[in-house]
């Protein structure tokens, strides 16, 4: 069997999890191959992996994004590639249902761009892509034998489809060009370094932590494992003895279901599975079992050599020991988990960049390498809020919010509708998530916006959809404060229904200029995928001396309409929304508490709770309409997709009650 010695190694993906596995173990066994690793550093990434490779004379690391058709082709001719094992791409098939856009970019377009370097330099002698049982799609309960390397690919979510997508060019051009690929597709891979969106990694920071393992479906779902040291030796061995054009299968006969993956991580927490494991909703379709037959590999003499209790065991005992290996990792311990991914997604903090040299090439391209084993240093979770709305009401919270949790943030100096202002503020601040809490909404109330509209479109239509171009520009997630007074009672959704207007309906509101504006800047926001419109209806918060609280202005009404709304407890909501940004939520939602309150009911809490001397006055819509300029808004909003995403979420009168009521009861 003829060997392969490659000279000049280029590893993409490689602060990813197997990659840097790889990587490491190829630094450490063969010095006298030059390894240049390259990542861009996205949210799964981490520069920690490659500690055991930085001080090695032989280990390169270069950040950049494999989708950079210029960078690419300056590694490869300055570097002398000879050899590519293509790790990069997005991997959590939980992600790619919310955001398939993004995995089509990195894990095909990226994989044409590398294609295509190699074609034009035409020095590359191996090109090892790395790709997933996935594409095989989902494997009979009852099949004995696993799918072969000339099986059927028929793959079932978005991501396995971008990686069949992607394993389909690298054929074409080993088939047009003579590029010279191998291509291998794994089982699930486990161990130290791992990212916790993974079950896994997942299950074990949980247990940790004291907290439940929620487990989508029923459980049933059977696995294949493999040890992630055994896998790196896998790719030694393809690496070296690998054919030009084949596809080799590394897995494992060894299944597992999800439920006894659990139930075995429970067993050593000391943790009772009858109490400790929960089931949740499943995803869209998640496959039953994937089986592979590994034989091929096998007969280029690797075989696994882990057994899952060792296995295990070792990656419990190095999360015990490095529980802040990935900063925080909250959201990703979330039942279903979603991360924004988008270029430079993970970001560090000067600390860490203190300790990495520059190295400038002559496209301005720069290269990062690590000058030491101790450059790396512990990494903290980093985020930083740039806030519009300094002023207002919204904004200010905002800002009170941040300094409870320490989260910094700056508020923006630019005026929404000067987009040099902002690139300016956004290139001074670096922020990593936009909060837009500015808008006219009128002065003191929108009936104002009926005699400035053009100041009104200025800000609100402009100035925001400005805002949210340079944002994506930036590569920024964008969370902007709407209005759900867009809708009114129709006979889709009469009042006392229960029906509320849903995310995807269409407004049908316009009776207010203000109101106007802002449907027409929430459906041009549609278009851009960088943005999380959360509609607030009827602001209320603890603090009753604010003259904008929807509560302190009705109860210094002399007369009120009694209409049932859906109406936002900032108190409970805006936390929320900083921990959307957090978890890189986007699209339009309702940002209300479920169920709706009346006008009267909200004044007979302020009677019991505030003041048993209050009273007040009805009159109707008629009567209201004769003192002021501008109809009003009256609407049910849907909740159910905020409450899905946090099933905390209280309903509207319980929240009155616990986060305004209660505080300011008087005795």
């Amino acid at each position: 069997m003829a060997t392969y010695t490659p000279k000049n190694i280029l590893i993409t993906g490689a602060a990813g999890f197997i990659a840097s596995h790889v990587a490491n173990r190829l630094v450490r066994n063969y010095p006298d191959y030059k390894i240049v690793v390259l990542d861009k550093l996205d949210y799964c990434s981490n520069l920690k992996n490659l500690i055991p490779s930085q001080s090695s004379p032989n280990f390169k690391f270069v950040k950049g994004d494999i989708g950079s058709a210029d960078l690419v082709n300056y590694l490869l001719i300055t570097e002398s590639i000879d050899t590519i094992m293509h790790f990069a791409a997005q991997t959590h098939v939980d992600n790619s249902f919310g955001n398939s856009f993004e995995f089509t970019k990195n894990n095909i377009y990226g994989t044409h761009v590398l294609l295509e370097a190699c074609k034009v330099t035409g020095q590359i002698r191996r090109f090892i892509h790395v790709s997933t049982d996935e594409v095989y799609g989902e494997t009979d309960e009852d099949a004995v034998v696993g799918n072969h390397e000339a099986s059927q690919l028929l793959p079932t979510n978005p991501y396995s489809a971008t990686k069949a997508g992607a394993e389909m060019l690298v054929m074409a051009y080993g088939r047009s060009y003579g590029l010279p690929v191998i291509t291998t597709r794994g089982n699930n891979v486990y161990g130290p370094n791992q990212f916790p969106e993974k079950l896994i990694p997942k299950f074990i920071l949980l247990a940790m932590r004291g907290k439940v393992l929620p487990i989508h479906g029923d459980g049933t779902n059977v696995r294949s494992y493999l040890y992630c040291e055994d896998v790196a030796e896998a790719f030694e061995v393809i690496l070296h003895k690998g054919e030009v054009g084949h596809v080799y299968n590394v897995g494992t006969k060894k299944e597992r279901r999800v439920i006894d993956v659990a139930k075995d991580i429970c067993k050593l927490f000391s943790m009772d599975p009858e109490t400790s494991i929960k089931f949740v909703e499943n995803r869209p379709f998640n496959d039953q079992r994937y089986f592979l037959d590994d034989q091929k590999l096998k007969n280029l003499g690797w075989s696994e050599q882990t057994v899952w209790e060792d296995g295990l065991k070792k990656t419990i005992e190095w999360y015990t020991q490095n529980p802040d290996w990935w900063g925080d990792v909250s959201g990703a311990l979330l039942p279903h988990p979603r991360m924004l991914m988008m270029p430079g997604g993970r970001q560090f903090d000067s600390e860490e960049g203190k300790d990495t040299s520059y190295i400038s090439s002559p496209n301005q391209i720069q290269m990062v390498v690590p000058t030491s084993k101790s450059s790396v240093s512990s990494q903290k979770p980093v985020l930083k809020f740039l806030i519009y709305g300094r002023t207002g009401w919204i904004g200010g919270l905002l800002g009170q919010l941040c300094d409870k949790q320490g989260i910094p943030f700056e508020y923006g100096k630019g005026r929404l509708e000067d987009r040099s202002s902002l690139t300016a503020d956004i290139r001074n601040i670096k922020p990593t998530h936009v909060f837009n809490a500015a808008g006219l909404t009128g002065r003191p109330n929108v009936d104002w916006c009926e005699s400035h509209k053009t100041e009104t479109i200025r800000t609100n239509v402009a100035g925001t959809l400005t805002l949210a171009d340079v944002c994506r520009e930036h590569g920024l997630l964008m969370l902007n404060f709407a209005t759900g007074c867009i809708f009114e009672y129709d006979a889709g959704h009469p009042q006392g229904s229960g029906i509320g207007f849903k995310e995807e309906d269409i407004p049908n509101f316009t009776g207010s200029f203000y109101s106007k504006t802002k449907a027409m800047v929430e459906e041009l926001l549609k278009e851009y995928n960088n943005v999380c419109t959360l509609r607030v209806r009827m602001p209320i918060s603890s603090d009753l001396n604010n003259p904008r609280n929807f509560i302190t202005k009705i109860s210094r009404y002399s007369k009120v309409v009694n209409i049932p709304n859906s109406m936002t407890i900032l108190d409970e909501l805006l936390p929320i929304s900083i921990e959307m940004a957090k978890r890189n939520l986007t699209g339009i939602w309702n940002f209300t508490n479920p169920g709706v309150v009346s006008h009267n009911e909200i004044l007979e809490m302020y009677k019991k709770y505030i003041d048993p001397k209050f009273q007040w006055a009805n009159f109707t819509l008629e009567e209201q309409a004769k003192v002021i300029v501008a109809p009003r808004s009256n609407n049910e909003m849907d909740a159910s997709k905020l409450k899905k995403e946090f099933p905390e979420l209280l309903p509207i009168k319980e929240s009155l009650i616990k986060y305004v009521f209660e505080p300011n009861k008087r005795t």
